[in-house]
């Protein structure tokens, strides 16, 4: 099942990307040869005036095949005998027609469900965050820095940042009016095992703290803690109740977990970290609003899927995430998989809702990594056009296309690395 799901959600989410090339090609009088759905052999085709049309044995990918797009040619009806911000404009489609899906679907998914506000929940009196002004009911709307809309920002940004222990400055909104919150935060030392939990009502691994003992236990994102020292593990608060009536320290642990559907062991010794404390509670829940706020939250949706994936990059170039962290086709399945599987229980409305939030993550993905600059990419198709634009005359185009072989050969090569690790990941 979560096979035939993935491919159709690629199969969806490609044709709409190449619709937009498609469309902007055919505005801009460029001749379409070939538009396909899939990688490989030829299934089914069908010719339609000067276009082809056909189904491909991977579902993998997609292309709209235009008239000498990668040849130094400018006969009438070619890409290249159409003006130059013309073809910005078709290359540019594909991942722009990528940002409207995610944002037309995040339409239905906020008419669905509602949206998360970024609302305190919860201020303890005696915490830092209540001396400085912090209410219960304040609408957090920036935080150190990064600027919040919805409830789901403040979440990334806490699970792909760690608080120093430095002051926390906020901005909230209460009763209309903007004013700003500057707290020392409170630290613990605690030992902990060291990984980061999933929204899930099980123990769900949803990331490691780098540098913590569970970085190298074999365990993985995905993998359910379900045992701790022969106790069973069944609930996120079961695992309150265990931290409370035995709190981690300096002796080993022994954690069975479930990986892949099958239980495994492993021993961990928690490490001694300082802890910085946030000092309040926000909310991540649901709410249902007006038409017009579905319009605007949808955005805000679409906004939030396009900085994580770029917040996201940055970590990866700056060494913070490794090749091991991408995922793939495959790794994609599996996560639709999972989410599949978890959301099964809950009804039709939750399952629905799941698998269109992740059809929007992808697609604003797609949109993002298409945009990149990076040969054979549409981002690395656009950085030679703008360059003709400046220089009123193209770069040599036998050069260029040498340059987008070298990247897409790269390219694949880099897909065949993470397709391993996505292997290994599932065993």
């Amino acid at each position: 099942m979560k096979v035939l799901i993935a491919v159709i959600i690629f199969s969806v989410l490609v044709i709409f990307h190449e619709l937009g090339h498609f469309l902007l090609a055919k505005k801009n009088g460029i001749v379409v040869r070939q538009f396909s759905l899939g990688m490989g052999p030829t299934l089914i085709s069908t010719q339609k005036g000067e276009t082809e049309y056909c189904l491909k044995l991977l579902p993998l990918g997609g292309s709209c095949m235009m008239l000498g797009e990668d040849e130094d040619s400018e006969v009438p009806g070619s890409f290249n005998s159409a003006p130059v911000w013309g073809r910005i404009a078709v290359i540019a489609a594909g991942p722009v027609f990528n940002f409207i899906m995610a944002y037309v679907l995040s339409v239905v998914i906020v008419a669905m469900m509602g949206y998360v506000p970024a609302e305190v929940a919860e201020v303890p009196e005696d915490s830092p965050a209540y001396e400085a002004g912090l209410r219960t009911g304040d609408q957090i709307t920036e935080f150190q820095g990064y600027s919040v809309d919805i409830g789901q920002d403040l979440s990334i940004w806490l699970a792909l940042n760690e608080l120093e222990n430095a002051p926390i400055k906020m901005t909230v909104r209460r009763d209309g009016q903007k004013q700003a919150v500057v707290y020392q935060p409170e630290t613990q030392e605690r030992y902990l095992m060291g990984f980061n939990r999933g929204d899930s009502e099980r123990l769900e691994v949803a990331s490691m703290i780098e540098g913590m003992p569970l970085e190298e236990s074999g365990i993985e994102p995905g993998d359910v803690i379900v045992g701790l020292n022969g106790t069973a593990i069944e609930t996120q608060e079961d695992y309150e109740t265990y931290i409370q009536e035995h709190p981690l320290g300096k002796e080993p642990l022994d954690i069975t977990y479930e990986h892949k559907g099958t239980r495994r062991e492993v021993t961990v010794t928690p490490a001694s970290r300082t802890q910085v404390i946030l000092g309040f509670a926000y909310n991540m829940g649901r709410e249902r609003v007006s038409s017009w706020g579905v319009l605007k939250y949808a955005a805000y949706e679409v906004k939030y899927w396009i900085r994580t994936t770029v917040m996201s990059l940055s970590k990866l170039l700056t060494g913070q995430f490794g090749i091991k962290d991408l995922s793939g086709p495959v790794g994609v399945v599996d996560v639709i998989g999972d989410t599949y599987e978890a959301a099964k229980p809950e009804g039709s409305k939750i399952l629905w809702a799941s698998m269109l939030n992740i059809a929007v993550l992808l697609s604003a993905n797609l949109g993002v990594m298409n945009l990149l600059p990076i040969p054979a990419l549409d981002g690395g198709r656009l950085i030679f056009l703008i360059l003709e634009a400046i220089r009123k005359k193209p770069v040599n185009r036998q050069a260029e296309a040498m340059i987008h072989m070298a990247g897409f050969v790269l390219l694949m090569a880099l897909m065949f690395v993470v397709m391993y690790h996505d292997i290994v990941k599932l065993f």
